[in-house]
């Protein structure tokens, strides 16, 4: 069934693991055997680090293909994949690579595998230079439902850098197709909530810190609305290490959840995490998008997939999105357009249109 090898250029546009991650997925899904060079070339560590090798692993178990060139350092990869089957896979960083990366490049080939799916998938439950697991499942868990399936994520244990140990067990059914999500309606911002966390050895009180400085940044903003961010002081059996952060989410009136998040680190004062995450999030409602900037990349490879015109208004388009745009349409062949808004009140505003004809990729199995 293999054809000839697809060659992607792992140095292109953001030139990180995400070339990897979405297009591992893709020829996963489309049976396209795929060769991957300059592997994150232009990052202090070149190549593979335990996440990446890790999401790869998953990835060759999920369809038992084939995977050469794969280790630790290794800059050029060949995938063979073969058809997706479902049942529980494995897959564990060993460090505090993120559990939500993980998700990202798994969970598009466990919708189309020939029966439901368990994915346990350990590692850094809340790490940087990735969406923390809050995020997942509080913002781009309901978000991509709407592309017509349900996802069951349950946070075992929370991981912290650097020694990760966080387990997230993601279940889920397959679908014969995905449907097409429109996202362009941002209505008026109904509440805002959040959680403020400390773990391990960090005092409570950190965590009430980070909460009241969120909470004063975004009263500036929003006088009149109900902000609750809750501090927490993760349960010393569902947490391994020591960690703190916050993420905040802005609710709708359509339904549309846009957040800011931010990690506490060493010689970090409480007061800044709180502030910067609630920043983010002010950045992103400014904007008048209907997904915040950390969703418009994950959404990308769904809207490729879906049957149908999807569509989703966001702030500017980040070069992750360009990224996952650039592979979609190279190896699936789903065509997009990215064009500013021409709505009157986005006139002054950094606001885009991202639309796809989706590829209506069916699943062979159902």
């Amino acid at each position: 069934m293999a054809g000839p090898r697809v060659e992607v250029d792992g140095a292109l546009l953001e030139g990180g693991g995400q070339i990897l991650r979405v297009s591992t997925a893709l020829s996963c899904l489309l049976g396209l055997p795929l060769r991957v060079q300059k592997i994150r070339a232009g990052r202090s560590t070149p190549g593979l680090r335990p996440q990446h090798l890790s999401g790869l692993e998953m990835i060759r178990d999920l369809c038992d293909g084939q995977l050469e060139g794969a280790e630790i350092g290794s800059t050029e990869i060949l995938f063979t994949p073969e058809k997706i089957r479902g049942g529980t896979h494995t897959a564990d960083t060993k460090t505090a690579g993120s559990v939500c990366l993980l998700l990202q490049v798994s969970l598009p080939c466990v919708l189309f595998a020939a029966s439901p799916s368990e994915l346990r998938l350990r590692g850094g439950t809340n790490a940087e230079m990735a969406p923390q697991i809050d995020y997942t499942a509080m913002v781009f868990k309901p978000i991509v439902e709407k592309f017509g399936f349900k996802l069951n994520c349950d946070i075992k244990m929370r991981g912290y850098y650097p020694k990760g140990g966080g387990e997230v067990i993601v279940q889920m059914s397959p679908v014969k197709r995905l449907n097409p999500v429109i996202l362009t309606e941002r209505g008026s911002v109904t509440k805002i909530h959040g959680r403020a966390f400390v773990a391990g050895v960090l005092p409570f009180k950190v965590a009430k810190e980070i909460a009241a400085a969120a909470v004063r940044c975004i009263r500036k903003e929003f006088r009149d609305l109900y902000v609750n961010i809750q501090p927490v002081q993760e349960p010393k059996d569902q947490a391994f290490g020591n960690g703190s952060g916050i993420i905040v989410i802005a609710e709708t009136s359509t339904g549309c959840l846009l957040a800011g998040s931010s990690l506490g680190k060493r010689g970090v004062n409480a007061d800044k995490v709180g502030i910067e995450a609630a920043e983010m999030l002010l950045a992103n409602l400014r904007y008048g998008g209907a997904v915040d900037e950390y969703l418009q990349d994950q959404l990308i490879i769904f809207m490729a997939l879906a049957s149908g015109v999807s569509r989703i208004k966001t702030g500017p388009v980040t070069l992750h999105t360009q990224t996952a745009i650039h592979f979609a349409e190279q190896l699936a062949k789903a065509k997009f357009t990215v064009k500013k808004s021409e709505d009157e009140e986005d006139a002054s505003k950094d606001t885009y249109i991202i639309e796809c004809q989706g590829i209506g990729m069916t699943n062979p199995n159902l």
